[in-house]
């Protein structure tokens, strides 16, 4: 479990997060939402340690992270996945190297055991036949699939994705959302999602953090996002005619029971 406690944020005197409190929960998609300039990416370095809140604290499994000292903070470093919006993979490097990576970095392994572990979250993502084969060789969504099996490989206890579903279309986009609860729930981790994509967020929103230029506004599940009484939230949510659609046909079922 991650605690956010009183987080607060500014740069050059601009306040970018205000007061944010949050509980992450283990097994869950937790989904944080919100408008592009609202401060999810801000925070979610916060929670990773990239930046360091100007007052606040954040918990891991009850233990502060800013209080630490550099081989706490390290250890804790080590137990993190991250999937970046890019995917973020090493071009020269091959499929299996790339996942390999943090277990070259980190893992006191052997070799022959390390090449196991990488082969093991290839095919936990469906990309065993891929191993042999570069970044460019393969599609945008096999690279994701790469970086999910590499953010897996050290089986961490904390899994962070940074819009993971950037440039793929609606079809593999729903792959990459299921995937990544199917390993959240499967090794129990802690998952933190940001996202401004509403399909991830009716897919896979178990909990959903909405944060409205840089205060928590709201705080539920993909159950109750579309029967909220927040305007703020409503207009991030029903922005599409998609979702608009959704709303008056949940509207008009309620009104017949």
């Amino acid at each position: 479990m991650i605690e956010l406690r009183n987080i607060h944020k500014s740069f050059d005197g601009k306040t970018v997060l205000q007061d944010i409190n949050a509980t992450f929960e283990n097994g869950k998609t937790n989904l944080i939402i919100g408008q592009s300039g609202s401060g999810k990416t801000v925070l979610m370095n916060c929670i990773v340690g990239l930046l360091e809140p100007d007052e606040g604290e954040v918990y891991y499994d009850g233990r502060s992270f800013f209080k630490m000292g550099k081989k706490e903070k390290k250890d804790i470093r080590r137990e993190m996945g991250m999937i970046f919006q890019s995917g973020a993979l090493f071009d020269s490097l091959s499929v299996l190297q790339n996942v390999m990576f943090p277990l070259d970095m980190f893992s006191r392994d052997t070799y022959n055991d390390k090449v196991k572990r990488a082969k093991f979250c290839l095919d936990r993502v469906n990309l065993s036949e891929a191993s042999d084969r570069y970044p460019a060789e393969i599609s945008g969504g096999m690279q994701k699939r790469v970086a999910i099996a590499r953010a897996i490989a050290l089986n961490p206890k904390y899994l962070f994705c940074d819009e993971p579903n950037s440039g793929l279309d609606p079809k593999t986009a729903l792959v990459i959302d299921a995937l990544i609860q199917d390993i959240t729930k499967e090794f129990n981790i802690t998952t933190i999602i940001n996202t401004h994509d509403m399909n991830s967020v009716m897919a896979i929103g178990e909990k959903i953090l909405y944060i409205h230029q840089g205060e928590k506004e709201w705080e539920g599940d993909k159950e109750k996002i579309l029967t909220a009484k927040n305007k703020k939230l409503n207009d991030f949510v029903f922005a599409s005619d998609l979702f608009k659609k959704i709303k008056d046909i949940e509207t008009i079922s309620s009104s017949q029971k």
